[in-house]
Order: C-alpha cells, then sequence, then structure tokens
C-alpha cells in the first residue's frame, strides 16, 4: 500500500467565536430592556369607582400631591398648646437607710433567750435577746456589800474625828492624832466613791444583758441562737437592724447644675420624687436634704441626697430607682409632642401644616423637655399644627395629606364596616385602622 499523504490542518473556526459574541450582546440587551421595563413600567388601572389617592381632599393636587409629580407623604399633626412644664432634674440613685446598726453584746455571757424573729419590725428600745444575768446580780450584790463595809467604816472615822477636835480644844490630845484621823477619814471617803463606782459598773452590766434595739427598724436574718456563748469580740453580733421609715436616696448632680439646685433652695423645700427602673411608678415623694462639700472630679458630679417618709415602705435599701427633683415651673409655656421637633444642620427645628396641604421648615429654641413633650422657647406660635408623624420623608414645601383624611376617604379599610372586603376582595382586620398602637397617647383632632 502506497504511503498516505499528510493532511493540511484544519482552519481555525472564527464562526463560533462570532456567534458566542452575539449571543453575549443579546443577552445584554434582553437585561437593559427587563430593566427598562421594570423601572418604567406604567401603573395600575384603578379600580372602577375608587378615587385616586388624595382626590377630593380640600387643597388636594391631583393623584401625585402637585409639585414635580411625587406622591404627597400622609402624615399627622398636633396643634401646639400652652402649658404650665416643670422643670426637673432626673438622676439615678441609690436607696440607703438613715441608719445601720450591728447591735452587738456590751457583756460576755450566755445567750438565755432571742425574743425576735427575722425580717420582724421593732422600735427603739425594744428587747431583742437576753443574756444569762446570774453572774452579774452575783456581782452587784458584792460590789453593794463592799459599798456598804466602807461607808460604815467611814461613819466610825468620822465620829471619832470630832472627838478629837473636841480634845484638841482642851488641849487633851495631840495635834498628830487629829491629823492623822482626818487623813483616815479622807482616805475612806475615796475608798466609798470607788464602792459606789464599781456597784455602778455592776448594775450596769446587768442591764447589759438585756439586749434592745437602738433604733427602730427591720430586723435582718438572725446570727446567733440561744445557749450560745456570746462576747463583746464578735463580729456579727445579735442582728443587724436597718432603719426604713425615714429612708434617704443617694443619687449624682453635675456640677454645672449645682447652682440651680442651690438657688431653688434658698426660696423653700425641693420637691423630689423616686421613681422604679421603667419610671412608670412612683413609689414615693419627699424632700431635697442635702449636698456633699465637693465635686467628684473622676465624673464631674456633686452626691446629694433627698429623704422620704416611706410610709408605704416601697422604698428598700440598696435599692436603684430614678430621682426627679423639681425645680421650677415655666408658666403658659408652647410646647409641642417630642416627635415634632427635628434636628437638621441649621438646629432644631418643626413642619408646620399650612392651609394648601403643604409644610413649612421653621427653625425653633427649644426649651426643657420631659418624655412626652418639649418646650419650644422661640420660633413658636400656640394653635399652629406641627407635624408629629411621617416628617422623615418631608421637605420644605412638601405637600402631604392628613391621615386623618386617608382614613375617612371612599373605599379605605378604616371607613369600612368591621368585616367588609376592600377593592381586591380580601377582608381587613378588625378595627386595625381605628385600634391605637400600645403605649400611644390620643391626640386631639388638628383642623
Amino acid at each position: 500500500m502506497p504511503p498516505t499523504e499528510p493532511q493540511p490542518p484544519a482552519a481555525p473556526r472564527r464562526p463560533r467565536r462570532w456567534l458566542g459574541t452575539v449571543i453575549a450582546l443579546v443577552g445584554l440587551a434582553l437585561l437593559g430592556a427587563l430593566a427598562w421595563y421594570l423601572t418604567h413600567r406604567p401603573a395600575a388601572a384603578p379600580v372602577a369607582g375608587a378615587a385616586p389617592p388624595g382626590a377630593g381632599m380640600p387643597g388636594a393636587r391631583g393623584a401625585f400631591g402637585g409639585r414635580g409629580g411625587a406622591l404627597a407623604s400622609t402624615v399627622a399633626v398636633v396643634r401646639a398648646r400652652r402649658a404650665d412644664v416643670p422643670v426637673l432634674l432626673d438622676s439615678l440613685g441609690t436607696v440607703t437607710p438613715a441608719a445601720t446598726v450591728t447591735v452587738r453584746p456590751q457583756v460576755s455571757g450566755v445567750l438565755a433567750q432571742v425574743l425576735f424573729t427575722e425580717g420582724q419590725m421593732v422600735t427603739k428600745g425594744q428587747l431583742l435577746a437576753q443574756i444569762d444575768a446570774r453572774p452579774f446580780e452575783l456581782a452587784l450584790m458584792q460590789a453593794t456589800g463592799a459599798r456598804q463595809r466602807d461607808e460604815a467604816q467611814l461613819q466610825n472615822a468620822r465620829v471619832t474625828l470630832e472627838r478629837y477636835r473636841t480634845l484638841l480644844q482642851q488641849d487633851s490630845i495631840a495635834r498628830q492624832d487629829v491629823d492623822t484621823q482626818e487623813a483616815l477619814v479622807k482616805q475612806l471617803e475615796g475608798t466609798v466613791t470607788t464602792d459606789r463606782a464599781n456597784e455602778g459598773t455592776a448594775r450596769l452590766n446587768l442591764g447589759y444583758t438585756r439586749i434592745t434595739a437602738p433604733v427602730a427598724g427591720r430586723v435582718g436574718l438572725r446570727m446567733v441562737d440561744a445557749g450560745n456563748l456570746i462576747g463583746t469580740t464578735d463580729a456579727n453580733g445579735v442582728a443587724l437592724i436597718t432603719q426604713l421609715t425615714p429612708i434617704d436616696v443617694q443619687f449624682t448632680i453635675p456640677q454645672d447644675r449645682v447652682q440651680e439646685v442651690m438657688q431653688r433652695l434658698a426660696s423653700g423645700p425641693l420637691p423630689a420624687h423616686a421613681y422604679d427602673r421603667t419610671r412608670s411608678t412612683l413609689l414615693d415623694e419627699g424632700r431635697f436634704a442635702t449636698l456633699d462639700n465637693q465635686v467628684d472630679t473622676t465624673t464631674g458630679t456633686v452626691k446629694g441626697k433627698a429623704r422620704f417618709a416611706n410610709a408605704k415602705g416601697m422604698l428598700f435599701p440598696s435599692q436603684f430607682v430614678n430621682l426627679q427633683l423639681e425645680l421650677r415651673t415655666i408658666a403658659d409655656a408652647v410646647v409641642v409632642p417630642v416627635s415634632a421637633l427635628r434636628n437638621g444642620a441649621s438646629g432644631d427645628f418643626v413642619y408646620v401644616l399650612n392651609d394648601d396641604k403643604t409644610v413649612s421648615q421653621r427653625t425653633v429654641t427649644r426649651g426643657p423637655a420631659s418624655a412626652d413633650r418639649v418646650v419650644i422657647a422661640s420660633g413658636l406660635q400656640a394653635g399652629e399644627p406641627v407635624v408629629t408623624e411621617g416628617a422623615d420623608r418631608l421637605k420644605d414645601g412638601a405637600s402631604v395629606q392628613l391621615a386623618a383624611d386617608v382614613a375617612s376617604a371612599p373605599g379605605h379599610a378604616a371607613s369600612r364596616p368591621r368585616g367588609a372586603s376592600g377593592p381586591d376582595g380580601a377582608s381587613s382586620p378588625r378595627g386595625a385602622a381605628s385600634r391605637p398602637r400600645r403605649g400611644e397617647r390620643a391626640s386631639e383632632p388638628s383642623n
């Protein structure tokens, strides 16, 4: 067989490369067309008989609210009003008892009786425990006997001295004997004084066998049981008593407001209110008591103390509370909800609703604020409507629609009877639009 001639190499398949490039370009074109369609597709046709948003509302500018064709934002509006606003100083405080006493025995002995129960409220002077008193009674008897013996010797020495003085006047006795007798009388007088002190000490020790409460308050857990030998060096003692009425709250005041507090104290007592950690329950009302004498350089604050009667026992030692001091009251101030005040590059401002259903951005000066309202010192008058909800999407001159008008518009879920179906046939939740959210206060309707 003749040898096979070598075949020339195959030409490159260029058409396939061009085909892949064309397919890629077509795919990119389709993706661009799909993106354009999704961003520029026309709005859905309105349901027959349904009014476009904003139609029929006073001052409405068509379905899209007027300027630039932008949709009108739905907002809630409240009118600024005048009220008396207290200026409060809030601080976190710790309840501290007015007195905490560890009751320790003042004499050593066997504990015979324990006359209190754990957690009991006791009064000042109430008997808490009894130490075996028999050794102390005997010591008192011994001291009394020694005193009586020395008093008898003193009396005899005084009688003898009087006789010696009479004989000295008759020149029947030496002067030295009289002086010696006088010295004996003085010695016996000193002995009797010592005996009386010893007797008093024995009587005092006998009284110390009765362990009483030095202050009124609540007794803590029992430290020792009857039958144990106790002494003055016991660290735990017999009981721990904490005074609860009255009771103090210790807190801190910023150093920048110390002068304000001092000026308020000059005009009379400063009321104080103690709330729980959630600021929802008033525990007790009291008065500011005192300030510390120096500023804590690490925190820039000054320690203060307020005293409360604690008649209901709501304050407990070492409890954390929120303390409020009512420094003064701003009478007839213009106030708005806290949610109406905004802050921007130019400072604090509010959105004021105009008659044509547009809003104007107005710069204001804020004053003291509470948990739900803030004082407007300048820039706003009482009665002007301000936006409280929906202001995040607004700018100066924007068109708005009121939430109350939207809720009352025909075809809105809130205007239909309970259980009625919407335009798409779905039932609206029961009371979903008319029931306020939890924790929301009902505001007066604004015109």
